[in-house]
């Protein structure tokens, strides 16, 4: 037995390393990376519209040239992460879903099963 569960009488349930990195996968850098995907876009667009609205002034439209490179390099360096990390997890197995069975204290996780009966087919 575990020393928080004799002590406090509630059973304990324990994750893997697996689990942890597919959780720490979906809820910190995924939604950092699309947050600098927009990012990269959002100043992909800005140097758009200064290119565009500047068509006079050839130091603004130099700045709006600028602004899209640095948008374009940002959005190939996000997807290169974004892809490089889907490789690392998709090849050591680590997107399946890892939930631990709440009643497991021994440290161990377990996939929960699904008891799937089939309709009966035709008139009954």
């Amino acid at each position: 037995m575990n020393f928080i569960s004799d002590l406090f009488g509630v059973p304990v349930a324990y994750a893997s390393i697996d689990s942890f990195i597919a959780s720490v996968n979906n809820h910190l850098l995924n939604p950092i990376i699309y947050l600098l995907f927009g990012v990269a876009m959002v100043v992909f667009l800005y140097g758009m519209v200064m290119f565009i609205a500047n068509q006079s002034n050839e130091s603004e439209r130099a700045n709006g040239k600028k602004h899209m490179l640095f948008g374009i390099i940002g959005l190939a360096i996000m997807f290169s992460v974004w892809a490089l990390i889907n490789i690392i997890v998709t090849t050591f197995g680590l997107d399946e879903d890892v939930t631990p069975d709440s009643s497991s204290v021994d440290g161990s996780v377990h996939l929960r099963e699904i008891d799937f009966t089939p309709p009966a087919l035709g008139p009954n």
